[in-house]
């Protein structure tokens, strides 16, 4: 049977990256200012949204997977890769 959870209980794989490529950005963006970043570049996110996604306790879509990474700077790929 099919699990939509990672072998470690996360609900996604990149939340981790996420994280360290957010606080590696120049101006070192909190959550909050991170999320306003991406409601500018047009994804509806909150603070707790981001805090749930770098966690692992939330699912992303493609949609946001593709948001994230261009505000980051970086691919989706580079999101997905271990």
């Amino acid at each position: 049977m099919y699990k939509n959870k990672w072998e470690n209980g996360r609900n996604n794989v990149f939340g981790l990256k996420i994280k360290q490529l957010r606080k590696a950005m120049p101006e070192h963006p909190s959550q909050r200012r991170f999320a306003d970043m991406l409601q500018i570049a047009g994804l509806d996110v909150d603070k707790n949204a981001v805090q749930r996604i770098e966690s692992g306790s939330r699912f992303v879509t493609d949609i946001e997977l593709i948001c994230i990474a261009k505000v980051l700077g970086v691919s989706y790929e580079a999101l997905l890769d271990d």
